[in-house]
């Protein structure tokens, strides 16, 4: 049986988002189609409002009133400014919408500024889920690190930057030239592999042990509300998985629904496998027979293997992936009084 369509509501603080644009990213005019795309994603966008002094963006109106976005009036010069007219306006409607349609299990809140995050703090307290979108320049890390998810507008898929312009036409201007290869700072794979199997690590000490896709995505956001696996070259998060399952790093297999396997560690064999093994390696060559204390060892695995990291195998520290070891008879590991250490031999 399908799962409960989520129904969200949208409120754009235009202005924070149109100006934004403009300033961090050389120009660029503002879009609201990419946002419409990621939100069809996510569920069934029942509420689109904007609000802003629509003097201001009279080109705006049109592209929104196309999207069904209802512009709500925020008139900013009668007499004296009112900066925050609009912050004001729009969490109050997000409140008051919160009572009025229970229906609504999920808002977006277009905005970058800090000043939201106690609206965000209150909408969750409601028992409602909360996206933000804003741009990577002018949003306040405490704003979306509030969030259950956010959104960054400049890496919505669907959007013509000004910076992607340029990068493709020197990419034209060189190659027309001679080639040349420009360096390019890879994404951190080491330490998404680090996220994403200490998540699991825990999901499956907090649970009866069967992980699902979904359940690890909604975890991984839990702890960083920004992850996108976009932003490693991903396509989706089944891709993302299927990549680390490759690698030995975790195990797939059929879940209760299409398209929502269950996740875990390989039984056997993978990476984690080859870890043992190095480990049953180093304490056969340090200790030449003899026990070879815990201190210290982690340092000499890291000489064996510079790129060695428990972390990367859902392990919290090295204590841990030691006994995972002696449980799997790797190792045995007794404790020494005299020492106050453990003591690790090869089995």
């Amino acid at each position: 049986m399908d799962a409960p369509e989520e129904r969200l509501a949208l409120f754009l603080d235009f202005e924070n988002l149109a100006i934004g644009a403009r300033e961090d990213l050389s120009g660029h005019v503002f879009e609201f189609g990419p946002i419409a795309d990621a939100l069809a994603e996510r569920g069934r966008v029942v509420v689109r409002r904007a609000y802003a002094d629509w003097i201001m963006f009279e080109d705006a109106r049109r592209m929104l009133a196309q999207h069904q976005v209802e512009l709500i009036e925020i008139p900013q010069r009668i007499g004296s400014t009112r900066k925050n007219a609009a912050d004001i306006k729009m969490a109050v409607d997000a409140v008051e919408l919160s009572f009025e349609r229970d229906y609504v299990t999920t808002f977006v809140l277009g905005t970058g500024d800090s000043d939201f995050t106690p609206l965000v703090h209150k909408l969750r307290e409601l028992n409602r889920r909360v996206i933000g979108i804003g741009l990577r320049g002018s949003t306040s890390p405490l704003l979306a690190a509030s969030c259950d998810e956010f959104l960054y507008y400049e890496s919505l898929p669907g959007l013509d930057l000004p910076q992607r312009r340029e990068r493709r036409r020197a990419k034209a201007d060189k190659a027309a030239e001679e080639p040349v290869v420009a360096p390019v700072e890879p994404p951190d794979l080491a330490g998404l592999e680090r996220v994403v199997t200490q998540t699991l690590s825990g999901l499956q000490q907090s649970t009866d042990g069967v992980v699902l896709a979904s359940s690890l995505k909604r975890a991984l956001l839990r702890k960083d509300p920004t992850f996108n696996e976009a932003d490693y070259g991903f396509r989706a998060f089944g891709e993302l998985l299927r990549h680390l399952a490759d690698r030995g790093i975790i195990e797939l297999s059929e879940g209760p629904a299409h398209g929502d396997p269950e996740v875990g560690f390989p039984s056997e064999g993978g990476q984690e496998e080859q870890a043992f093994s190095l480990l049953r390696q180093v304490v056969t060559k340090t200790g030449k027979g003899k026990p070879v204390p815990l201190s210290g060892l982690k340092d000499r695995m890291r000489k064996a293997e510079p790129g060695f990291s428990e972390k990367a195998f859902g392990y919290r520290g090295f204590l841990q992936f030691c006994k995972a070891a002696a449980a799997r008879e790797v190792v045995a590991m007794d404790w020494d009084e005299e020492s106050e250490d453990y003591l690790l031999t090869a089995v």
